[in-house]
Parts: structure tokens; C-alpha cells; sequence
């Protein structure tokens, strides 16, 4: 038996306009979208869905409506990293240039991670490159 990371949820304020910006961060495809929930999936799931195990198909994100503002720090939050190739520099300016902001949670100055906040103030991390 094997569980599958099936999706994580956001709440959002405006649901539809957090999830187009998530996919556009994150060059992913809007599957799906009504008035409950937008579902942003990465596009290779769908192209290489069928080829892998149920338990490999990777994760998407799920957007949902509510009606308050997020008030404090996340207690859960994703990580990004470029590839090693890429330049994490310039896709951390290409993030906020989407309207992502940076945001102190108490990291200090020598970590070797950003930590930036999405349009609603979820907190997420861009990482060092790494290969893999």
C-alpha cells in the first residue's frame, strides 16, 4: 500500500487570481476552476500521468475560497529551488517582478535561502540551486 501526495491546499481571499499567479510562477496549468477551488497541476502529470505509479504522480495545488485574510505566519510553506544552470537571482527579481515581496520571519542574514511572500503574504522559500 502506498499513499500519494495528492495536492496541497491554499486558502485565498481571491481565490482565482493566487492560483493564475502560482501557475505562472511556477509554469504550471490551470486543470481546473469554478467558484470552489482552482486546481493548478504541474503539466508534466498530465503528459506522464499514465506512465507512472499511482504513488509517483506528483502533487498539485489546490486553491479555495475564504473569506478572512491571512493574519500570521505560515506553519506550512513550499520550497522552490532553481537548477544549478539557472540563475536564482534573476528568477527570485522574476518572482517579485510577478508581485511576490520578500518577508523577515526570523531567518537572519546567513542563510542560504530567500524567503518571499505570494500576492495573499503566503510565505514560501527559493532556495541554492541544486542538480536535482
Amino acid at each position: 500500500m502506498a499513499l500519494r501526495w495528492y495536492t496541497t491546499v491554499v486558502e485565498s481571499t481571491d481565490h482565482r487570481a493566487l492560483a493564475a499567479w502560482w501557475a505562472e510562477a511556477l509554469s504550471w496549468t490551470i486543470m481546473f476552476e469554478d467558484d470552489d477551488e482552482v486546481v493548478v497541476i504541474p503539466p508534466w502529470a498530465e503528459e506522464d500521468g499514465a506512465a507512472l505509479r499511482f504513488e509517483q504522480v506528483p502533487p498539485g495545488l489546490v486553491f479555495v475560497p475564504v473569506d478572512r485574510p491571512k493574519t500570521t505566519k505560515n506553519r506550512l510553506h513550499l520550497d522552490l529551488a532553481p537548477h544549478i544552470d539557472d540563475d536564482r537571482d534573476a528568477e527570485i527579481d522574476r518572482l517579485i517582478g510577478l508581485g511576490a515581496r520578500r518577508v523577515d520571519v526570523g531567518q537572519g542574514d546567513d542563510v542560504s535561502w530567500t524567503v518571499l511572500a505570494d500576492p495573499d503574504g503566503n510565505e514560501f522559500c527559493v532556495l541554492s540551486s541544486r542538480e536535482r
